[in-house]
């Protein structure tokens, strides 16, 4: 997976992931405490580790389709003239981030304090907080990382009067200027002014305080509480993107950076994004930049992504699903009944139950033709999949399951197996990714 770095400001997260090749793949981490030796993860990366000796469940992330999916999404995006900051929060996993960077976008996002200071220690060198910054200890620490590197690249947001003048407080005289987007938000949905009024106050109070530089607009449309697939919730989202150019247009020229951000777009409706505010690109009295950040993209899914991706609506690249976990079947106590070994500590479960999507039985050479199956419930280790009474499954085969939301799939594995192609019904682990949440 890892290859070098083309960039010499990705150099620092290359050597951060060359480090954790010398990580023991021990019990600390779930599934590959089952091998008879303790690898390191570049030995792993050497030499390779048949999936079906590592323990169950494991949750893994197919390579190939992680490649074809930053080239789908990375070649959408320069065909419009957009730029891409994904936001990392979905799978916090350096060894992916660094995989989009090098294919092009421009800068990792991150929700919280947390998270930022876990990509800057990671070497991240352009970053974006979407989300407000209004705890005085992150927003000193972010002034000081400014005034110390000035090649360390950062945006975050702002909604209200009360956030500006808490980051102004609280930006110290050895700190530098903190570049901020004024974020726009839609009635019922999260944070955001809620007007153009009200943004044009919050800006007006950026651009007065000297510790502060007004660099964008930002807004996300997927917090829209209409937002849908349907004609009128694709209605609801333009507006809102409508809202944001509004507001752009309103402070074309009143922006205190040589680049202006235009800043919107997660996974869903990153196509609309590019109808609305990509005509943006280049306009204006100070040139525009319309920046999405869709992070899902990387890894997809098999259930929640892939039904609402712009690519169902014939306007966004075909992406494939990355993610899976393979269970072991604990027991049958029923004929139509199987328990697994995964359960809500090791499957996203807040959209959809996974879905079952192959069986595998050691020693076969095939796919296990498990017939009609069905995930119906998950306890914290178990999972409960009603199958069809005359099929083969036994105790000791492995379930592959589709999964649903990748933004919490990640948060419950500290290591997860990379292999070459989990289409092979015996896949080959060639690279480990340590999350950190």
């Amino acid at each position: 997976m890892l290859e070098p770095a083309p960039d010499a400001r990705l150099a620092k997260l290359e050597a951060f992931l060359a480090a954790q090749g010398r990580e023991c793949l021990d019990w600390r981490y779930k599934g590959f405490g089952s091998l008879p030796t303790t690898p390191t993860i570049d030995q792993v990366r050497q030499h390779g580790v048949a999936l079906f000796d590592l323990g169950t469940p494991m949750m893994t992330i197919d390579i190939s389709a992680v490649a074809d999916n930053l080239v789908a999404m990375s070649t959408w995006c320069s065909e419009r003239g957009l730029s891409l900051a994904p936001h990392g929060k979905t799978t916090m996993a350096p060894i992916l981030w660094l995989g989009q960077l090098m294919a092009g976008c421009t800068a990792i996002t991150v929700a919280n304090g947390s998270q930022l200071r876990a990509a800057r220690a990671f070497g991240v060198p352009d970053i974006q907080l979407a989300n407000e910054l209004v705890g005085s200890a992150d927003v000193a620490w972010v002034a000081a990382e400014l005034a110390a590197d000035p090649e360390f690249g950062f945006l975050c947001w702002v909604d209200s009067v009360a956030a500006v003048e808490r980051m102004a407080r609280a930006v110290t005289t050895a700190g530098a200027p903190i570049p901020v987007c004024v974020e726009v938000g839609a009635a019922a949905g999260r944070t955001g002014a809620r007007t153009v009024a009200e943004a044009l106050t919050v800006a007006a109070a950026v651009r007065a305080e000297p510790n502060l530089v007004l660099a964008g607009v930002s807004g996300y449309e997927g917090a829209v509480a209409t937002a849908g697939i349907d004609p009128a919730g694709l209605q609801a989202v333009d507006a809102f993107l409508e809202l944001m150019l509004s507001v752009h247009r309103r402070l074309d020229g009143q922006y205190q950076t040589d680049r202006v951000t235009v800043t919107a777009g997660g996974s869903a409706y990153f196509d609309r994004v590019a109808a609305v505010l990509g005509p943006l690109v280049g306009t204006g009295t100070q040139p525009v930049d319309v920046v999405l950040r869709s992070g899902a993209y990387v890894v997809h899914d098999d259930i929640h992504y892939r039904d609402i991706t712009p690519s169902t609506r014939s306007a966004g690249p075909q992406l494939r699903s990355a993610i899976h976990v393979w269970a072991g079947v604990l027991s049958r106590p029923e004929p139509d009944l199987v328990i697994i070994d995964a359960g809500r500590r090791d499957l996203p479960f807040d959209l959809d139950l996974p879905v079952v999507l192959a069986a595998h039985r050691h020693g076969m050479e095939s796919w296990l033709p498990i017939g009609p199956a069905q995930v119906t419930a998950l306890n914290d280790q178990h999972g409960f999949v009603r199958i069809d009474p005359g099929s083969p499954v036994q105790v000791g085969d492995v379930v592959k399951l589709g999964l649903s939301h990748p933004c919490t799939a990640f948060d419950k594995w500290r290591a997860i197996a990379m292999v070459d192609s989990a289409d092979d019904p015996d896949p080959w682990v060639t690279d480990v990714a340590l999350t950190y949440f």
